[in-house]
């Protein structure tokens, strides 16, 4: 690890020695077992039952001679060996022979299974003891990694707490000169204030109205000019906060780092104190297929390396801006009066430009609205006339149904025929183009309602920028500071 924290170029506060021992006495971890085969308790998960299950699986089995149990299969009761009752000569059915090679092959079975348990025994034991060996190495060489892990994060523990003092005093001190910063710009920033209140003001009209004319030209000049003449002030003032923040946000890195190197380092120092007869250990199936881990040694060192250098360079940046602030000049306020003067004016002529736009878009409303009545009459009268056709409509056809009953030869195409058939078609058409007129009349009646919508929908919004031109907008600048108070020294 030394090899690791001499290539970094940060400057440590309490350079670490290495430590001469990681482990306890060798006395002290010595085996008190007194046969040469320790009791180790296997896992639940691990552990095997009095006797294993397959013997019971192959003591149920009863031995049987299968090709003379299959020739049995498939008989029926009509084909079987008549009884010992009805016979006069007895059958049997095995020999000899079948019976001393039965028991010849169970013998040999059982011997093979004996042999096989044997060896399966001796194996287990070396294996046992193997494994027993290779396990304890492994949790000394843990151990001893473990407790190298915890020396080295108290190492970074010291340096962060270093740093982080350092940090949060140099932090302190540059809020107190922003502070005073503020206070000399407190009776600037009205002006600029009422400047960017009436540019949101205006940004609550509406419409067609929402216009970048030369009154949000000029505010956006005022703006400007205020800044410009604060320009050193304000720019210090921005610089101050934003390296506050540099430095809150360099102090919150080594907060974290150094919580998470208490919380590791606690975390390690229980695990290297750790033993087999330890309380709280337990079992964590599948623990070891999990990798959570993030980084390696060299990364996590250069982390907390690289927290520390950027937490010496933000002091470095908020020391030499302390100093920069104790030389801001006060500025004028001449250019911010001229603005403030044309802004008013520019206010003046667009309040009596909406106050004409909205008596025009009135007289048009009134037009719309008489012209709306008009065709609604028309309307009506075009209705009317549709009706006014239905009777003669309903009279010639009930002729030309009548005449459809005239019997035999009477079924005349004559000129009375005709003529009822042409009045028919005429009528017919007198409605489709009355209709077709009333669908024209109703469409120009859509627009005209869709007319005076808009005209009505225009009318509000130009209320609406008429209101917050001359009431919010003027009634804010109607003051303007002083230059005494807006030179206030500091």
């Amino acid at each position: 690890m030394d090899s690791v924290r001499s290539a970094f170029p940060a400057k440590f506060a309490h350079p670490r020695s290495m430590p001469t021992r990681f482990l306890p006495a060798i006395h002290t971890t010595a085996s008190s077992y007194k046969n040469p085969f320790p009791n180790r308790p296997l896992p639940q998960s691990y552990s095997l039952p009095w006797m294993p299950s397959t013997y019971y699986k192959t003591a149920a089995i009863k031995p049987t001679l299968a090709p003379l149990a299959k020739s049995s299969q498939g008989i029926t009761a009509g084909e079987k060996l008549p009884s010992l009752s009805t016979s006069t000569t007895v059958f049997t059915r095995y020999t000899p022979e079948d019976w001393h090679k039965s028991n010849g092959t169970n013998c040999r079975e059982s011997e093979a299974s004996q042999k096989n348990a044997e060896r399966l025994r001796a194996d287990t034991s070396r294996l046992i003891d193997d494994k027993y060996r290779q396990t304890k190495k492994t949790q000394v060489e843990s151990t001893r990694n473990l407790g190298v892990r915890a020396n080295d994060i108290a190492f970074w523990k010291s340096e962060l707490r270093h740093e982080l003092d350092e940090v949060i005093g140099e932090t302190n001190a540059l809020t107190d000169v922003k502070t005073r910063l503020e206070r000399a710009l407190a009776e600037s920033e009205a002006p600029l204030q009422v400047a960017q209140e009436c540019l949101l003001h205006r940004e609550k009209r509406m419409g067609i109205d929402l216009v970048r004319d030369n009154v949000e030209e000029q505010l956006l000049t005022e703006v400007d000019v205020i800044r410009s003449c604060r320009e050193k002030m304000q720019q210090f003032l921005d610089k101050a906060k934003a390296q506050i923040l540099s430095n809150r946000a360099a102090q919150h890195k080594l907060e974290k780092d150094l919580a998470n190197k208490q919380v590791a380092h606690r975390i390690d120092d229980r695990c290297h104190h750790l033993m087999n007869t330890s309380h709280g250990i337990s079992y964590y199936r599948g623990v070891e297929q999990v990798d959570a881990t993030i980084s390696v040694p060299e990364s996590w060192a250069k982390f907390t390396n690289d927290n520390i250098l950027r937490s010496q360079s933000q002091r470095a940046a908020s020391a030499k801006l302390r100093t920069d602030i104790e030389n801001l000049l006060p500025v004028t306020a001449s250019e911010m009066w001229r603005q403030f003067n044309a802004v008013n004016v520019a206010f003046t002529k667009r309040i009596a430009e909406m106050a004409d736009a909205k008596r025009k878009t009135q007289t048009h409303l009134a037009k719309t609205l008489q012209e709306i009545f008009r065709m609604e009459r028309n309307i009506e009268a075009i209705q009317k006339a549709i009706r006014d056709q239905g009777p003669p409509l309903k009279v010639a056809q009930t002729r030309l149904d009548e005449r459809t009953r005239r019997p035999n030869m009477e079924l005349c195409r004559d000129t009375a025929q005709l003529r009822l058939v042409n009045e028919v078609r005429d009528i017919g058409e007198t409605v489709q183009t009355l209709q077709q007129q009333l669908r024209d009349s109703e469409d120009a009646l859509q627009m005209l309602v869709r007319a005076k919508a808009v005209l009505q929908h225009d009318l509000a919004v130009k209320a609406n920028s008429l209101f917050i031109d001359q009431e919010k907008c003027m009634g804010m600048r109607k003051t303007f500071p002083s230059t005494a108070r807006l030179l206030a020294p500091i």
